[in-house]
Parts: C-alpha cells; structure tokens; sequence
C-alpha cells in the first residue's frame, strides 16, 4: 500500500531560505566523466538484442510476457511476431490501452506493412476493418471477444498483442484487460509487452493455469540508455543523486546530498506554494548539455504556469533552430485552424517549450510530442500521470515532488510510477546516456527517491469486478454455470489460491472464494426483477438488446429508452441528454443560467430523472452505483451539437479544452452504442449516427486523429 503523504504536506515548517537571483550552472568534479560521456552514438545496422530473438522464438511456439525498459525495443518483437503471421496469411490484432498510443501504433505500422494491411478500431476511429492487422484498444477487442463469443465463434484472429499490460492492474481498466485474457482462445498465441510488472511469474502462472499452455517470461533489465541519477543543487550546482552503484550495490545518497538534506536550515529553489525558477534551471540544463528534458509537474495549472517562466535563451543563440522549429510548427498547425490561434502557440515558437497534459486537445498534444521527438524544443512540462502515456522521450527528465494527487489525497510515488517517469530518460539512437534530476523542495523526500532507483516494479493484483455489461453479455452465450467456471480462472482467484498455499485450487463455491460469484448473482437477481432475465437465467429480448449498450452505465440508459424516455427524433437533443449519463465528473448545476438554456432540454432532462429514479433508488438499495445526472453537460453538448464556436461553448463548459473533447468523444462513444439498436429503436439509432456527426468535429477532430 502506498504511504500517504497528506499530513506531511499540511504540517507546518520552519521558515526555509529561498535562493531566488543566485542560481549559478555548476558540477560536482565527480559528474566530469559522465558528462563527457554525453552524445550521438555511432550509427550501426542494426542489431537485435538476445532477448528481442528470444522472445520471437517464444512466441512461436507458447504465450509470452515481455517486460523490459522503456526503448528497449518491445515494439520491434511485435513487428516480427506480425511479420511472421503476415507471412501466412494470418490476421493478427494489437491492442492498447490508450487511444493516442493506439494511433501511434497505427501510422508506424502503416509505414512498416503498408496502408493496406493495417486497419484501427479506436471507438473514435474506424477504417480499414477487414485488414488483416488490426489496431485496437483494448476495450474494442473484448467487445470483439463478447461478439464471437454470441455467434459461437472464435476470434478471427492468429496472435494477439497486449501493449503495456502493466494496465492489468489499472483500478479503472484492469478489469478489461482480465476479461480478454479469461476470454481469448486459447488456440490464439497472446504477446504481451510491458516495462514494469514486479510479478511476472505470477501472472505467467495464472494465464498457463487458465490456458492450458506454457508462458514463457522473456525479462530485460537492462536499459538500452545508461541513466545516471542527479540532484539540483539551488545554488545551480548539479550532483550527483547516489554513490557510485558500481561501488555500491544500494542507491546510497551521495554525501553532499545527505549533508544538504541534514542541515538545520536547508535552501530551497522556491517557497513551497510556487514554481521554481524554470528558466535557470534550463540555463543549467543547457550548460551541461542535458537537454532537451520533460519536467514531471504535479498539475494541469503548474504545466502551464511553468512555460511563463521559461526565457528561451536557447534559441536566441541558435537563429537556425528557430527558423526550423517555426517552419515546422507552420507545416503542424496548418492541418487546423485552431492550433494556428492557441494560446501556447507563442511558447512552443519563440521559447522552445511546451506543456502536455490530460486537459489539451489531443491534437495539440500531438503537436507538442511530434515536436519533441524531432529535437526541436528544450522541454515539455507533463504531469507525472501521464508519464505512462506519453509519446516522446528525452535527454533528462526533471522530478519536482515525490508524491502525486490522485484526486482525493497525496501518495508517494510507488516504483512503477517512479520508472515510468525516469523510463523517459535516453533517447535510443539519439543518446549515449539518460538523465534524472531530482528538483530539492517542501515536498521532496530524497531518501524515499533514492529507494525507488533500486526498487523493483510494484506487483500487479488483480481489478476483476462484476458489472451489468458484462453480465448481460455473457449471459448471451453462457449458463451461469458456465460463466461461474469463467470466473473461477480470475486472477483473483488465483491469488487466492496460492496465498492459501493449497496445491489445488480452491473450491470457486467455497465460502472463502465466492465474492465474484455472489455480486455475480446479484446482478442477476436484479436483471430479474426488471425483466432483463428470466427466472430461467436466460435474457430476455429487452436484456439482449441492453447487452449491446456496452457503456458506463447501460442499465440506466437503457430503461430510460424502455420507458421512452430520449428525444429518439433530435439528434442535438439526443446528443446533449446522453452526454448527462457519460460525464466522468461531478458538474456544479448551482450557477446554470436557466434563462438561456432551452427549454426543451430543460424540460427532457428533468422529466429523466424524475421518471428514472424509481429505477436508480432500486438499484441503490441493492447496493449497485451510479453516477448522478447533471445537466450542464448536457446543455455544452447539446449547444455544440446545435452550432455553437468552440471557444463560445468552451467558456460555458467551465472546464479544460481537454475535459471537453473527452466528454464530447465519450458521448460519441455512447451514440456509437445506441446507434447499433436499430433493430428495437430504429428512429434512435438513425438520429445517434446523425449526433455523432454533429459532435465530431474541428477541433476535438482534425486531420491528426
């Protein structure tokens, strides 16, 4: 479990020295060697690694699990393994956890297949479907999975690869990844490529247990990159972090470190509420050729804090890197009339900087990793969250805290996350060796960094959870007896069983073993009660087209069609009323100006909850969950079905340009849904298909997606 760091952030401390004007670029003697070490390595043909070779051959012939840095070179075994299947006229899928990855994946396997032979499926993207490689989320391949599995037919497909299975042990999307591999058949080999994963053996044994076939463990530690460890002095000086690991086994702090951190009164860059001072810190970073460098900030606002602190000296002495950058800043923003007016278009071109998180368009983000990966700018300001997801690596990584925010507290930072982010250190064909520099401040705990260097990967525990879409859609091709022998190969009942120390596995009926069975029941029981099941567990015809309605919240939505409840005739009104049921956050209605809504709207969505809570207070006494209903997304959606300019309906919305285009894609996702009803709601599925179009648009869709 991870220490939390809430009270040592509301204590109270003594009044530090702040160095501010001071900062002067300096190295400890002891960094002279390494940093001569720094450059372009020599280019040579290249040259598969042993464990890249071993692991093709494992693949051939049983599962596989990789696990190996970041740039190490996982997705070069995946090009073979497709390689070989493409060269029997097989089919293969890849599958991601995130959408952007998912479209990275696509255009370099376009370019290493051809167009032709690679197709993606991504919710927001569909095009060539019949290839014979598909790209995928992974949501997609177990919807896929779902859809065989009511045909009584296998996937159509001779390998399978999981990108980043590491996400097995998501709280929120975990529970996916443990369907698809409970699910896939076990004739399909199954890759998976992951960086962190502390229990490989374990998972390994849970597929072999549930697949009747061996998962061979390819592991690499190595790092393509060397990284070595440093700690920013405030008066400028770089030092390094820990001893010489060859010297010593442990990540033991460098003296000068411990002699800093055990000073009565030990200097800080900033005072604890502010940003240090990012251009100096730059200026050092330049100095010692440490950049370009992505610096991990713990929110959206100090990323974009951060680029007002930045001077851009950098470019001011290289007149040919700035005609470059701008000219291909021209070329990038040119695919959308948007980019050409963001406010951080200035950033990017005359400092060389840029931010990247959750709350940007996704174009944008796309702008600033392309960018980056060219070696056109000298630093990107990320939130550590997204450290599993972004798509660029660099020379140094820059870490300011030792916790993070999950959204209810602070929570040091576990290993993987710690890896994650220094994962991103070393450019593979671009540097000799990788940086991390560790920033001192308030709510940096060095000795704690100094662990994680040496820590393994945190284990993986198993997110299973029974939901009302996956009950309906296993209830479509399976007895509840079936389905209680499916939920036997859980991986969670596997940790149970070995945590027992039983030779056997554990009796899935056992009192001590039965919790996914009994919810499983549950949610029975209660497809029963609305008539969504019989009392013969099979479903009945409002359960099976309810089953394809595979949302956050499918049983809702799809009373409130039974009760006729959606404007099924409006696709603007339609597109608004769903956008209510997928919103992720909790909206504040209090402030809405009822006089400038539509009535219309007004009057539907008040009607749904009204009609609906019957519904929603039967499943609260049975102790299902469900997300409140709020209007103002509903009013942003509805006006930008209806028309409305983006920034018009981005100040109405109250929230980042990026929450926005997530809502809107996600509502989109859910018409998707509905729209595949037109068998039962024929008007509805016309007008979502219609919704859909009216929503995806500039700039939440431009010529990068």
């Amino acid at each position: 479990m991870q220490k939390k760091y809430y009270k040592k952030r509301s204590a109270r401390h003594p009044k530090r020295k702040i160095i501010q004007g001071k900062i002067r670029p300096g190295s400890d003697p002891l960094l002279k060697k390494i940093f001569q070490s720094i450059g372009v390595p020599e280019e040579k043909p290249f040259k598969p690694d042993p464990f890249q070779l071993e692991a093709i051959d494992a693949i051939e012939r049983s599962d596989c699990l990789v696990t190996a840095p970041t740039g190490a070179g996982k997705t070069w075994i995946a090009e073979k393994a497709v390689s070989r299947i493409l060269s029997k006229e097989g089919k293969a899928w890849y599958a991601t956890p995130l959408k952007a990855l998912t479209n990275g994946i696509y255009s370099h396997f376009c370019e290493v297949f051809g167009a032709g032979y690679v197709g993606i499926l991504t919710g927001d993207r569909k095009e060539n479907t019949e290839a014979p490689v598909i790209i995928g989320t992974t949501e997609i391949l177990r919807n896929h999975l779902y859809d065989a599995m009511e045909k009584g037919e296998d996937l159509d497909a001779d390998l399978v690869i999981l990108d980043e299975a590491h996400f097995l042990g998501d709280e929120s999307r975990g529970v996916v990844w443990e369907e698809i591999m409970i699910y896939l058949p076990a004739r399909i080999p199954l890759l998976m490529l992951s960086a962190t994963i502390g229990n490989a053996n374990q998972i390994a044994g849970w597929l072999e247990s549930i697949r009747s076939k061996k998962c061979l463990i390819v592991n690499e530690e190595d790092r393509p990159v060397p990284l070595h460890h440093l700690f920013f002095h405030p008066s400028g000086t770089l030092l390094p972090l820990v001893k010489n690991r060859e010297q010593n086994k442990k990540a033991v702090l460098d003296k000068k470190v411990l002699s800093y951190i055990q000073s009565d009164n030990p200097p800080l860059l900033s005072p604890p509420q502010k940003l240090p001072p990012m251009g100096d810190i730059i200026r050092v970073l330049r100095k010692f050729k440490l950049l370009p460098a992505i610096f991990f900030l713990k929110s959206r606002m100090d990323c974009n804090n951060a680029l007002e602190l930045c001077t851009g000296e950098g470019l001011a002495n290289d007149p040919e890197r700035k005609a470059k950058l701008s000219k291909r800043i021209e070329e990038l923003h040119s695919q959308s009339s948007h980019l050409s007016g963001h406010k951080q278009l200035w950033h990017l071109e005359h400092l060389a900087v840029g931010s990247h998180h959750s709350g940007q368009l996704p174009s944008w983000k796309i702008v600033v990793e392309t960018l980056m990966s060219e070696g056109l700018l000298d630093a990107v300001f990320a939130t550590s969250t997204v450290a599993a997801g972004v798509n660029f690596p660099a020379r140094t990584v820059v870490i300011l805290n030792s916790d993070r925010y999950n959204g209810t507290e602070f929570l040091s930072l576990n290993p993987t996350e710690f890896h994650q982010m220094t994962g991103r250190c070393g450019r593979r064909g671009k540097d000799k060796v990788g940086f991390s520099v560790v920033l001192p401040g308030r709510f940096m705990d060095l000795r704690l960094v100094s662990k994680l260097i040496e820590a393994p990967p945190s284990h993986i525990h198993s997110q299973i959870r029974i939901n009302f879409s996956m009950v309906l859609n296993l209830l479509l091709s399976h007895t509840p007896g079936q389905i209680a022998e499916m939920l036997e190969k859980s991986f969670a009942t596997y940790l149970i069983s070995k945590k027992s120390n039983k030779k056997k596995t554990l009796n899935f009926f056992d009192e001590s073993n039965s919790y996914l069975w009994r919810d499983f029941l549950q949610h029975l029981n209660f497809l029963k009660d609305n008539n969504y099941a019989s009392e013969d567990d099979i479903l009945t015809d409002d359960g099976v087209w309810a089953s394809k309605l595979r949302i956050d919240q499918p049983l809702i939505v799809a009373e409130g069609f039974r009760l006729g409840l959606f404007p099924e005739s409006d696709p603007a009104l339609l597109a608004g009323i769903i956008a209510s049921f997928v919103n992720e956050k909790d909206s504040k209605d209090e402030k809405l100006n009822y006089e400038h809504i539509p009535k219309e709207l007004v009057s539907v969505f008040l009607n749904i909850k009204k009609r609906l809570r019957p519904f929603t207070k039967s499943m609260s006494s049975k102790g299902f969950g469900f997300k409140s209903l709020y209007l103002r997304p509903a009013v942003t959606i509805h006006a930008w079905a209806s028309g409305m300019p983006w920034e018009k309906v981005l100040s109405m919305s109250e929230i980042a340009e990026g929450d926005l285009a997530r809502l809107i894609l996600r509502t989109s996702d859910n018409l998707m849904h509905i729209r595949n009803l037109s068998d039962v709601f024929p008007e509805a599925a016309r007008n979502a298909g219609y919704a859909i179009e009216l929503i995806k648009r500039e700039p939440v869709i431009t010529l990068f997606e």
